[in-house]
């Protein structure tokens, strides 16, 4: 057996912000610390958290007056700030920046009185965030059917966004239907799939060809690692999203295949290096490390957790 490890993989500069943040608020200010939702959408990191004496939280009613409160990775909206408020909640913001910017766009399209469509996977963390931003302006849409049945009053002044989540080429399809339908649509400068999204997806279209099987180590709620499996069976590959080398069934090799290992952005690297040590022992498996794209991208940590040597742009 050939094992492909794709690079990048696993933690990206958000998540990795989110989870020194909150490793940071625990030693800092002790337990317990609230965090409003899941730090990140993996459950290895919500277990670690967990029992180190992080409560993860739906309902800020749950958080007693006056305590720490982390702002998952993911974001929220101004109602969610507004209650952390007037319950007197000690916040640390560690919502990702690239989530921040769409945040910053759709306030600003909403300011200007522009309809915003927002291409988006309902219920997801991000999503409800977003929306909070400017709920009377904005609508949701899926798929490309979706921009067919969109009803707006303007369409002159018609804005879209993106989830930083989503498919590469799922979100191209619907902005160019958007566009078909509506030529004077506007959106960002670039779209606002995060670079470490499309890093991933890369890695994995060009590694799929060379592969029988792809393995996607990330949980079953975390969006960019479903979107890696479902990018590799798009390709024709027999590919399986795990949580970890306990979902990893050996009947689904021969033991001669080329097995590409990725991890969705929220995905430690520790759990990738137990699943390669499973396949090692059970194979013989060969490993071949491919970098697709070098990242050096590092986000500041919020404002209550700088130490004055933290002066980075």
């Amino acid at each position: 057996m050939r094992i492909l490890l794709a690079g990048p993989r696993g933690f990206c500069a958000g998540v990795n912000m989110a989870i020194e943040s909150l490793q940071l608020a625990i030693q800092r200010f002790g337990t317990p610390v609230y965090v409003y939702h899941e730090i990140v959408h993996n459950r290895w990191v919500v277990k670690r958290f967990r029992d180190l004496g992080a409560v993860f939280v739906n309902d800020l009613a749950e958080v007693p007056r006056g305590a720490h409160l982390l702002y998952s990775a993911h974001g929220v909206s101004p109602e969610v700030r507004q209650i952390a408020a007037q319950r007197e909640l000690q916040v640390i913001d560690a919502t990702c920046p690239l989530v921040t910017k769409v945040h910053r766009e759709a306030i600003r399209y909403a300011g200007l009185g522009y309809k915003i469509v927002l291409i988006g996977h309902a219920g997801h963390d991000e999503v409800v965030g977003t929306m909070g931003e400017a709920p009377d302006s904005m609508l949701l849409i899926q798929t490309p059917e979706h921009v067919d049945r969109i009803e707006v009053s303007d369409t002159e002044k018609l804005a879209y966004l993106t989830q930083t989540t989503l498919s590469v080429d799922d979100a191209r399809q619907i902005v160019q239907r958007l566009r078909q339908r509506f030529p004077n649509i506007l959106g960002p400068p670039r779209e606002d799939i995060c670079y470490a999204t499309q890093n991933r997806q890369e890695a994995v279209s060009q590694l799929a060809g060379e592969s029988d099987v792809v393995l996607v180590v990330g949980s079953a709620n975390s969006s960019n690692s479903q979107r890696l499996a479902e990018l590799a069976r798009s390709a024709g590959v027999a590919s399986h999203l795990i949580d970890g080398p306990e979902d990893i069934d050996l009947g689904w090799f021969r033991g001669d295949e080329t097995v590409t290992i990725t991890a969705g952005a929220s995905a430690p690297e520790t759990v990738v290096q137990e699943c390669v040590i499973l396949l090692q022992e059970g194979f013989q498996a060969v490993v071949e490390s491919r970098m697709i794209r070098e990242e050096q991208v590092r986000f500041l940590l919020p404002k209550p957790l700088r130490s004055s040597g933290d002066n980075m742009p």
